[in-house]
């Protein structure tokens, strides 16, 4: 009978993953599961970006930040967790990106879902980040994306046009330092 009741709630939860999509639990751990995306990149055109996002919160270190001081230029906006492991492999590829940049875009994080802004902290000393990360730490800050991040969806990363429009997604990790700059400066470019 217990072995029965064993099995049925096994299959219960295969059944449930497969339901909502997570095929995996690989990078999560207790309190912290996530969903990677399928690293598809997906381009809004001009004339479909929808509303503006506006965003407000206190940073890592307790400094305020809005998205729209931001305004001008594009905007990439990195969710991310120090817990997760497809964020931490990312790491190097949005900074050498933002040093390739320069000042021909702005850069914003969300930590998403660290208990604490101790880790976060870490995360950007290690990996050399320079730019501010506001702290999420139940993921509501990507509420502001309507729809366009899950909350579970880490890492995701939301490209902004000049005027704060969401103009590309990626959804999982960036593949490369080089694919994020050419969407950016193709967004910078008016496309």
């Amino acid at each position: 009978m217990v072995v029965r009741s064993l099995l049925s709630t096994v299959v219960v939860a295969v059944v449930l993953l497969t339901a909502t999509g997570c095929s995996s639990l690989q990078g999560s751990k207790a309190g912290t599961s996530f969903v990677t995306g399928d690293e598809a990149i997906a381009q809004i055109e001009p004339g479909d970006r929808g509303d503006v996002v506006s965003l407000d919160g206190k940073d890592l270190r307790g400094k305020p930040v809005s998205l729209d001081s931001m305004r001008g230029k594009p905007t990439v906006v990195n969710v991310w967790g120090s817990w997760c492991g497809p964020c931490q492999k990312e790491a190097p590829l949005l900074v050498s990106a933002a040093k390739t940049l320069g000042d021909r875009a702005h850069f914003l994080g969300i930590d998403s879902r660290d208990a604490g802004t101790a880790a976060g902290r870490t995360f950007e000393t290690r990996n050399k980040i320079t730019w501010p990360s506001l702290f999420s730490p139940g993921g509501e800050a990507v509420l502001a994306f309507n729809g366009l991040v899950s909350p579970r969806g880490v890492p995701t990363t939301v490209v902004l046009d000049a005027q704060g429009r969401p103009a590309a997604v990626f959804s999982g990790a960036v593949p490369s330092a080089l694919t994020l700059v050419q969407v950016v400066r193709q967004v910078a470019d008016g496309g």
